[in-house]
């Protein structure tokens, strides 16, 4: 559908193309400066028996921040823009599959982008924060086999949640229903958010998981009344 429709084609072009600038421009901040930032922690040795340690630890700092800065520039791209697009292109899907779509009621832009953001930054800071718990555990308990498998299925439920929970946030559903709906269709939101976490390939996905995340809520779950979930309110 999204290369079939030039709207929802172009508007996931372009969120991966702020994406794609956003990263670039923070890992390249990093890997600008990232001796400077070894040298705050560890001063260059003279001894030519140190300086290859020194340059080791040196990258392992810049792959670290590097990590660190592109889920920052996620987190930015997500929180000031994507989110205008995801649910453009989830409203513009809604109608093409169903013929309607059920909008929120009226409100002027600026109202409603301020209760986009309210949606978004607990879909996008939650499963951050649940990932670097479970990383946490793993490192300091023997677990870590374990966890090293949870945690990016965790990070790969939420992600592919942060894209079906468009549709009932739209509707005006509260919190507490929509985290049911994602405990009752866990087993989807694993097989569907696994695919984000493959690097590189991710990228794309996500621009426009929007459009089969729509899909799947209009399909199989009621687009007039939900039988599965509780009512707004």
């Amino acid at each position: 559908m999204s290369l079939k429709t030039p709207l929802l084609l172009m508007l996931g072009l372009l969120r991966l193309v702020v994406l794609l600038v956003l990263t670039l421009a923070a890992v390249g901040l990093v890997m600008s400066k990232y001796q400077e930032l070894t040298n705050l922690m560890w001063t260059r040795p003279e001894s030519s028996w140190l300086v290859w340690l020194w340059y080791v630890v040196s990258w392992l700092l810049a792959l670290l921040l590097s990590g660190i800065a592109a889920v920052v520039a996620f987190l930015i791209s997500q929180i000031l823009f994507s989110i205008v697009v995801m649910d453009y292109m989830s409203r513009i899907t809604e109608r093409r599959v169903a013929g309607v779509e059920q909008a929120p009621p009226n409100m002027p832009w600026l109202p409603y982008f301020f209760y986009l953001l309210r949606q978004e930054i607990p879909r996008t800071t939650l499963p951050v924060c649940i990932s670097l718990t479970v990383m946490l555990f793993g490192w300091l308990t023997p677990l870590s086999p374990l966890l090293t498998i949870i945690s990016p299925a965790v990070a790969g439920v939420f992600l592919a949640w942060d894209n079906t929970d468009l549709v009932p946030a739209r509707r005006l559903h509260t919190f507490g229903t929509r985290l049911r709906f994602l405990r009752r269709h866990l087993g989807f939101h694993l097989g569907f958010g696994i695919c984000f976490l493959v690097p590189g390939l991710n990228i794309v996905l996500l621009s426009f998981a929007p459009v089969g995340a729509t899909l799947f809520y209009i399909e199989h779950i009621d687009p007039t009344q939900s039988t599965e979930d509780d009512p707004p309110g």
